[in-house]
């Protein structure tokens, strides 16, 4: 309970704080009755255009609307075409969440076993090939791979689509790019959680026992290698789940960060905030979720009194 009502506090200073500064920062941004009115529009039109959506109105007193618009989830209309902020907004996380769980799938299925074997291999040269194929994939830009992949893929072989959200065709790219993009880093993570797992006292008296390889890493050593990793885990999922910007717009995938993009150029306030409130919930559950989950797998973390000791 205790944990709970922490997480329900820590929860509110973090929306409030993060869509006030929001509020603000977006109308440096620019004039939105310009971009609604046209760079045509007389002083006059413009004058009409700032009064119809409040904009003509003290920043305080349009802050303190958006808060108690904000209390009731009401972020107004988008700008550009007059629907519900909000609803707009949640028609295309799905898109985004859908991504993100392609990806994470895929990135959990390479890593995993490649970092397991990296963390018992000793020595070689598979070895040193495998740790220079991640430096350069480390340094290499994802929307750079997800360049090449479109034009490799579809514009040269013409074997899959560049763009859209149709059908598992579609999908392809756009995790593969987002999986190579976050796999380079868990893999080197659970490396090296699987290396000192090896150096450990428990894995030591499985060895003096006679317990047998396999037995030794998905017994005694990836359960703790995995453990250590949850965190790199939860925090490339939250990344994922708030809009991958760049990768949404070279696809045309119809998803958050896409959206985000649109709007921002647009100086779609409403919208705008309505993407900042739903990343925020993602982000902090997502956490929520992944401390939990630690806290679930390792006693240690409850606190004191908690039992000890790893898996062995």
């Amino acid at each position: 309970m205790v944990r709970l009502l922490t997480w329900v506090r820590d929860f509110a200073f973090l929306l409030v704080a993060t869509m006030t500064v929001l509020f603000f920062l977006v109308r440096l941004a620019g004039d939105p009755a310009i971009m609604l009115a046209g760079p045509d529009a007389t002083p006059a039109q413009l004058d009409a255009v700032r009064h119809a959506y409040g904009f003509d109105r003290g920043l305080f007193e349009q802050y303190l609307i958006f808060a108690l618009h904000l209390l009731r989830l009401d972020f107004g209309a988008s700008l550009v075409d007059g629907t519900p902020a909000l609803a707009k907004v949640l028609e295309t996380f799905p898109a985004s969440l859908y991504l993100a769980v392609m990806a994470m799938g895929l990135n959990l299925a390479v890593s995993i076993p490649v970092g397991a074997w990296l963390g018992q291999a000793q020595g070689g040269a598979a070895r040193r090939v495998a740790h220079g194929i991640l430096s350069v994939m480390q340094g290499f830009p994802g929307f750079v791979l997800a360049l090449l992949l479109v034009n490799v893929f579809a514009v040269g072989l013409e074997w899959l689509p560049a763009v859209g959200y149709a059908g598992p065709a579609s999908w392809v790219l756009p995790v593969i790019s987002v999986a190579s993009f976050l796999a380079p880093k868990l893999i080197r993570v659970i490396e090296a959680n699987a290396t000192a797992a090896y150096r450990s006292h428990y894995v030591r008296t499985a060895v003096a026992i006679g317990a047998g390889p396999r037995t030794i890493l998905w017994r005694h050593v990836m359960p703790n290698a995995l453990l250590g990793a949850a965190a790199v885990v939860g925090a490339e999922f939250a990344f994922m789940v708030t809009g991958l910007v760049v990768i949404e717009t070279i696809f045309a995938w119809p998803g958050i960060g896409w959206l985000l993009v649109r709007s921002t150029l647009n100086l779609d306030f409403p919208v705008v905030q309505a993407i900042v409130f739903i990343i925020v919930i993602a982000v902090f559950l997502t956490n929520a979720a992944t401390e939990a989950v630690q806290v679930r797998l390792d006693p240690r973390l409850r606190g004191p009194g908690a039992a000890g000791g790893g898996h062995g």
